[in-house]
């Protein structure tokens, strides 16, 4: 099973996502998620960042932060509401939302 993930929220800890299986994980922050891949707590990563190769941020929702692209974890692709839906469409067989 091929599963995204969407993060909407920064006091998400890794704990939900250690229990998912799935063979292909992308997890899409959205919201206020999109800190998971901007910021730095105690000089560390979001430990989400860790958890698999396919993270995307949505762009209109680190703009409307006051963040930029820059901010950004190079391990996060920045994806417009576009991408996103084709992400849904094309890569992953079922959505969740944590």
């Amino acid at each position: 099973m091929k599963l995204g993930v969407f993060v909407s929220d920064f006091q998400l800890s890794s704990d939900t996502l250690e229990r998912v299986k799935a063979d292909k994980l992308g997890i899409i922050f959205v919201q206020n998620g999109v800190y998971h891949a901007a910021s730095m707590v105690n000089g560390k990563a979001s430990s989400l960042l860790d958890k698999t190769t396919n993270l995307y941020a949505l762009s209109d929702d680190i703009q409307i932060r006051g963040l930029k692209t820059a901010d950004v974890d190079k391990r996060v692709k920045v994806v417009s509401y576009g991408d996103v839906v084709d992400l849904i469409f094309s890569e992953y067989d079922k959505i969740a939302w944590l």
